[in-house]
């Protein structure tokens, strides 16, 4: 009973920091699994399972809220349902590990673009436009086969790419990640059902995962709602810089003491960038505000 009170725990946290910053649930609820001793493709299983009700209870808070673009979630949605169920299916048992280490490569390139952007301010070319169909089809297959293989992916491809176009409010962004993200998380779950058979799933953790999720998840909807711009992709640069880093270090083979150097720097840089944003935003508004009382007088 305390293993599965502590699971639910890891379940809440894994869904607020989803739910706002529209990734790292996956990633989060499948280490504390693998840490009970369960393989890799048995703890994916049972976090997309516990997901088809945790990105239901998102997707319905993050519509509440005004957070979710319907168009973006049609369109990655279903691709990301297709690659998803395929991953699960037929292409997990291949080894993604060499891929994994380029792609945490490239989204940590993307956190830093995205912590570097928001942290200064620029951030006004984000609403701007309109993500093209061409792009979100591709975007969601790739996205949602890296999620049903490694356990996790989803947000952190999704949401990471949706920010860097420059076309799609954070909020926004989030909302829409989280709430297709239930079709990936059917899709992959009915292919793990077909690939492993029921008798597999650990069916007590899936339903810890599940109630933790469901409790956190209109609070970091509405916390979404309420965030500035700015932090929120802020606060997206720094998990992917950080869940990303923990990644490609393990795949180098680094040890913990010299990966816990790596996590030191990382959050001294991002509170040295936040800094300087934070001073360069207060220096621009007393700017602006001597500008409308010269206009004034």
């Amino acid at each position: 009973m305390r293993r599965l009170i502590l699971i639910a725990l890891l379940g809440s946290i894994a869904q607020l920091v989803d739910g706002t910053l529209g990734m790292a649930y996956g990633v989060t609820a499948t280490t504390a699994l693998l840490i009970t001793g369960i393989t890799p493709a048995v703890a994916s299983a049972a976090v997309h399972l516990s997901e088809v009700g945790t990105t239901l209870a998102s997707g319905l808070s993050h519509w509440r809220f005004g957070n979710i673009d319907w168009r973006v979630v049609a369109l990655i949605g279903v691709p990301g349902g297709v690659g998803a169920f395929a991953g699960a299916t037929f292409l997990s048992s291949l080894s993604t590990e060499s891929a994994s280490l380029w792609i945490a490569a490239l989204l940590i390139l993307l956190g830093v673009y995205i912590l570097g952007r928001f942290a200064t301010g620029k951030v006004r070319a984000v609403i701007e436009g309109r993500v093209g169909g061409r792009f979100l089809g591709p975007l969601g297959l790739v996205a949602g086969f890296i999620d049903a293989t490694g356990g996790g992916g989803w947000g952190p491809v999704a949401t990471s790419a949706l920010l860097g176009s420059g076309k799609l409010a954070p909020r926004k962004t989030v909302g829409s990640v989280n709430a297709a993200e239930f079709v990936v998380s059917v899709a992959a779950s009915l292919g793990f059902l077909f690939g492993l058979g029921q008798a597999n799933i650990p069916y007590d953790l899936v339903a810890a995962l599940l109630v933790g999720g469901v409790l956190a998840a209109p609070l970091a909807a509405w916390l979404v709602s309420r965030l500035a711009t700015r932090w929120l992709g802020v606060g997206v640069g720094l998990v992917l810089i950080l869940t990303n880093a923990r990644t490609l270090l393990k795949g180098l083979e680094v040890g913990t003491g010299g990966r816990f150097v790596v996590y030191g720097l990382v959050v001294a840089l991002w509170a040295g960038v936040v800094a300087y944003g934070t001073r360069r935003f207060a220096a621009a508004q007393r700017t602006e505000e001597k500008e409308l009382e010269t206009i004034a007088g």
